[in-house]
Parts: C-alpha cells; sequence; structure tokens
C-alpha cells in the first residue's frame, strides 16, 4: 500500500537531525497576513530599527530579506534544540512529508554514482503512466544536464516536484536501449505513506511499522489493521524504530486503538498554553489484542508519546533501547512571504507524569551528540550502564517502575550485538560495500529477479553464491575492507540474509525488505519470543 524507500541502516544512526518534532498546529496563526512582528507593541523593535539603518544608510548593497533571514535564526537558536526558522524555500520541503501528500511525478529514487536512479514508479503515478521504469537513470531535467554534475536529493527534489496539471521533460538512460529515451510527464498529486510495511510475520502475529506520524497516519493504520485481522492477527508488534516523530493528534489517534474509554494518553503544557489532556474515546479496534511496541534511540516525539502511553496504562510491552528523548510541543507559525516558525510552546507528559525530554543547553551539537554519545559509554551494548535519579522514578497503575527525564527505557532492554565473530560482515555493511553491491547486482539482473514473479518465491529461491560472495569480497579487499578466513565463513549466515533482503528491497521494496530482514532482526526476535511466550 505504499511506495516509500527508505534505506535502513544495520548499525543505527545515532544523530538525528533538527527535523525532530512534534504536535505541529499549522493552523494556529492562520490569518495570511500575520506576522511574528505583528505583536502590538513591537511594531518598532530594536531589529526593525538595524535592518532600517542598514538599508538607508550602509556603505554597500545588502540582501535585505537575506539579513532579515539571518536575524531570525539568530534568535531561534537561542532558544530550545527543536524551535526552528522555516525559509518560504524550505516550507513545502519541510511540510509536505506531514500532510500526506505533494504534488510531482511520482518516483522513489536514490542519487547513485552522482546520477539520479529510479527505485521505482509510484502505482498508478504520473511516471509509471508514461512508461518510467525501475533502474532507469534521470540524465536531463528539461535542459539541464542532472547526471555527473554532483546533483543533491535537494536539487532534484526540487525540479521534479511542481504544481498539478504542469508538464517535466526528462531524458532517461535505460539499460540494453540506445541513446536516451525521451519522457513529458505531467505532474500530478502523489500520496506520502507513513506506513512502511504490515504483514503477517507468523499465523496469529501482526508487524506494523511506521516511519512518522504524519496527517494520513491514523487512516493507513486502520486499513492495515482491518487487512490484518482478516489475515488471523490475534496480536500486533509495531515497529516505531527511527520513527522521529509528527503530529501530536496522529499519535494520540494510534494509541486511542489500544486504550478503553477514558484512559489517560498525554497531556500538555506551557507557560502560556494551559495544561491540556487527551484521552482515549474507547472505539479502538485493538483493545484487547496483545501488544508489543518496538523503539531505539532513533524513535522521537510522537513515537515517545505512543510507547509512553502504552507503558504507562500497563498496555503493552515495550522492547528495544532507550528512545531519544524529546518531550517538547511545536506549533508552526506562517508569516507573510510563506515562510514560518515552529516554535516550542508547551512540553508534553505520559500518563504517569513524566517528562521524557532529555536535559539540554546553549549547546545544540552536544544535545544532538547525546545519541552518539551512548555508544561510546556502553549504553547501546550494555544497559546496566544507564543510571537514573531517584527523583525521575515513576510508578505504573499495576505497579512497575518507569522513568522520565531522558526517553523512555523499555521493559526489556536489546542491546547491539558486539559479537566479535561478526567483524567481517560489520565491516561490510558500516562501509556500504554490502549495499553497494547489493544495488548493482539487481541493477545488473533486474529481469531475472523480476522473473521469481511473488516476494515469496524469491525468498526461497534467491541466494547469495558462493561466486557472488567472492566477487563481493574482491571489491571489498579493493576498497581497504577486508577479513580472514574464519571471519569470513562466520559472516555468511547474515550476509546471505541482509543481501538478500538489500536485493529485496531494489525490487519489491520495502514488502520484499522486511520480511527477509526479520530473520537477523534481534530487536524483532526478542519481540517475537515475547509475545509468543504462554
Amino acid at each position: 500500500m505504499k511506495r516509500r524507500t527508505i534505506y535502513l541502516p544495520l548499525i543505527l544512526s545515532l544523530v538525528l537531525s533538527l527535523g525532530l518534532y512534534l504536535g505541529i498546529r499549522i493552523g494556529n496563526s492562520s490569518g495570511a497576513d500575520q506576522t511574528i512582528f505583528s505583536v502590538p507593541g513591537h511594531g518598532n523593535s530594536k531589529l526593525d530599527n538595524v535592518l532600517l539603518y542598514i538599508e538607508r544608510d550602509y556603505v554597500d548593497s545588502v540582501d535585505n530579506k537575506e539579513l532579515e533571514d539571518e536575524a531570525i535564526r539568530g534568535m531561534i537558536e537561542k532558544l530550545d534544540p527543536h524551535s526552528q526558522y522555516i525559509t518560504a524555500e524550505e516550507f513545502h520541503e519541510m511540510n509536505d512529508p506531514l500532510l500526506g501528500s505533494f504534488e510531482g511525478i511520482g518516483v522513489s529514487f536514490r542519487i547513485e554514482k552522482d546520477t539520479i536512479t529510479v527505485i521505482s514508479p509510484i502505482k498508478g503515478g504520473p511516471s509509471e503512466k508514461v512508461g518510467i521504469m525501475a533502474g532507469d537513470r534521470i540524465v536531463y531535467i528539461e535542459d539541464s544536464l542532472v547526471a555527473g554534475v554532483k546533483v543533491t536529493n535537494r536539487d532534484a527534489m526540487r525540479q521534479l516536484k511542481g504544481n498539478k496539471g504542469t508538464k517535466v521533460r526528462v531524458k532517461v538512460l535505460r539499460r540494453g536501449v540506445d541513446g536516451l529515451i525521451d519522457f513529458t510527464i505531467t505532474r500530478d498529486v502523489i500520496p506520502t505513506y507513513s506506513l512502511d510495511i504490515a504483514y503477517m510475520i507468523d499465523p496469529k502475529t501482526g508487524f506494523v511499522r511506521l516511519n512518522k506520524f504524519s496527517a494520513t497516519t491514523h487512516e493507513e493504520f486502520v486499513e492495515a489493521i482491518e487487512k490484518l485481522k482478516k489475515e488471523g492477527m490475534q496480536q500486533l508488534i509495531l515497529d516505531l524504530r527511527g520513527n522521529t516523530g509528527g503530529y501530536l493528534r496522529a499519535a494520540t489517534d494510534i494509541v486511542d486503538e489500544f486504550l478503553p474509554e477514558g484512559k489517560l494518553i498525554v497531556y500538555t503544557e506551557g507557560k502560556n498554553r494551559p495544561r491540556s489532556f487527551a484521552f482515549a474515546t474507547g472505539k479502538g479496534q485493538l483493545e484487547n489484542d496483545k501488544l508489543i511496541v518496538l523503539i531505539d534511540e532513533g524513535s522521537a516525539s510522537a513515537s515517545e508519546i505512543v510507547a509512553g502511553a502504552i507503558q504507562d496504562n500497563d498496555r503493552g510491552t515495550i522492547v528495544g533501547r532507550r528512545s531519544f528523548g524529546k518531550g517538547l510541543v511545536q506549533e508552526q507559525m506562517p508569516m507573510r512571504d510563506g515562510s514560518a516558525i515552529r516554535l516550542t510552546v508547551a512540553r508534553y507528559y505520559t500518563p504517569t507524569g513524566r517528562s521524557i525530554q532529555k536535559p539540554y543547553g546553549d549547546d545544540k551539537e552536544e544535545y544532538y551528540h547525546e545519541a552518539v554519545d551512548r555508544f561510546y559509554n556502553g549504553e547501546l551494548m550494555h544497559p546496566d550502564s544507564i543510571h537514573f535519579a531517584d527523583s525521575l522514578k515513576y510508578t505504573t497503575p499495576g505497579g512497575k517502575i518507569v522513568y522520565g527525564g531522558g526517553g523512555i527505557m523499555p521493559d526489556i532492554y536489546v542491546p547491539i550485538d558486539t559479537d566479535s565473530t561478526q567483524v567481517y560482515f560489520n565491516k561490510l555493511v558500516n562501509s556500504g560495500m554490502l549495499f553497494q553491491y547489493a544495488f548493482d547486482y539487481a541493477d545488473a539482473h533486474r529481469p531475472e529477479l523480476v522473473a521469481f514473479g511473488s516476494i515469496q518465491a524469491f525468498a526461497k529461491g534467491f541466494r547469495l553464491t558462493d561466486s557472488m560472495f567472492e566477487a563481493l569480497a574482491e571489491q571489498a579487499a579493493a576498497k581497504g575492507v577486508k577479513g580472514t578466513k574464519a571471519e569470513k565463513l562466520a559472516a555468511r549466515r547474515n550476509l546471505n540474509i541482509l543481501f538478500k533482503a538489500y536485493v529485496a528491497r531494489n525490487i519489491y521494496d520495502d514488502e520484499g525488505f522486511y520480511p527477509i530482514y526479520s530473520e537477523i532482526d534481534e530487536i524483532l526476535q526478542r519481540a517475537l519470543k515475547e509475545i509468543n511466550a504462554e
């Protein structure tokens, strides 16, 4: 049901960008003529005066808009790590993923060897309709060369997106076809999905993975649950690993599916925002189903609301590693020129009263680097290295001890595997060599891989052969990634599974990747053991 491609790192990303946000209320300042400077009594501020003096008296010509943008950024930088200024140019890029759709040509792509490579056209989208295929390389957009010129993802998105009904001409290189192929694509509304995959991982256990909390998340989730129920689902594993958040309402709607009427989900409060509560309505479809929620150091804000509500209401089990620790609520405030500010206006609290916001000071780099520090201080490998102050201790109605002050601590902690026998496997994964080899292999053998006909047939019939492994090892050695014979032998099982999963993603998208990768997904395997325990 989705067409979004995400390349999941095996060694989890430990640094999160400033894109961690929560509870954005787009309509808070809905008047089109409102700006942050239109507050009564502020019309003749020092900032206004300085800009006036520069414009009137400065020795050289300056870009007033650029100066104003930098002044606003300077002010926002003095606030918390999640308040953010969005320029008019960045506005759609930042908001489209949460709105559930954008206007463009309808392809998922990645920059491969300095070329825009189509991973898959969105089914029924404008690119598929004109004949764009997986594996196509976009060489020209209109008359601009975009191959071999260090094009970025942002550059590509800006050139390919556009208003519905407008046309864009592209020239693509297709394997096995001489010359470039011309396509004229009429842009249309393209849905974006927050649900990566929903499938039955065993006869009674459903698995749902959400990558964000957007305007369409609850609708996508309900549709997936109804499908899984028809397939026999009696219990659910909800995967929120790497999910950095999104809309507050989307998170509370998801939790409402699990809790009986009247149970507190979350409350928010700020200096200029009165305390506001969100309660379950009792209309959920999953109130009696066994539940496990997966989190890790990449799970933030709205993901932490879901995990915290489930944990504090003794409703399910949280499995994984300690979440990021982002408990601040932003409101989006538009300005006259199309720019906006996402301003932190409140903190949110879990049902037991926990604030899970980790401490922050003036050094934002240090704040985000804290996730990396968890690796170096041993937390990711050894949960007994985590210490909470007694003042952060809370008790759930069922008597379980939980902690605030820095993320959600799971009920079952699954550390990163430090098996020394997997050193060669880890080198190949971390260097990107395995991923690259899988991409190149899928690209070169696409027809025969598609000929498997189904994910199930592919998973059963495809494997990393000895000759493939030797070719991979030779390429890796040429790049300085080497291993002993014993290390290579120890790596074969995991390499076979991950290579197969990577190839499957290039052919079948996430529906191919996750069911295969699950075999070596330690957090998921621990969750399966727990949810199936009598």
